[in-house]
């Protein structure tokens, strides 16, 4: 049984920082990408940041500069740090990954709970 676990999320001053991470835990063959997603009340889902196996990351515009997602590969752990936060940042961070089984499975998508993130102006 694969699982994803977000933690770090919290309130925070505009103009402040946070740091989100998240571990994939179970029996794990391979992961492929990894990123985070957002979602606030009454918006759709949306790709905040994303990176490859090899480390190559994908930002939407709107946080281009301000947030930047690594990841530990022999830990099954992507990491999001936000910086300049801004309260139009404020929803719930979902972590998804891309995970192998085992050897003969597929890539199957992964999603942990989320955690908030709320800026205040």
């Amino acid at each position: 049984q694969v699982q994803l676990v977000e933690s770090g999320g919290g309130l925070v001053q505009a103009g402040g920082s946070l740091r989100l991470s998240c571990a994939a835990s179970g029996s794990i063959f391979r992961s492929d990408a990894m990123g985070w997603y957002r979602q606030a009340p009454g918006n759709q889902r949306e790709l905040v940041a994303s990176i490859t196996s090899g480390g190559s990351t994908n930002y939407a515009d709107s946080v281009k500069g301000r947030l930047i997602i690594s990841r530990d590969n022999a830990k099954d752990m992507v990491y999001l740090q936000m910086n300049s936060l801004k309260p139009e940042d404020t929803a719930v961070y979902l972590c998804n990954a891309r995970l192998k089984v085992h050897f003969y499975s597929g890539f199957t998508d992964y999603w942990g709970q989320g955690t908030q993130v709320t800026v205040s102006s």
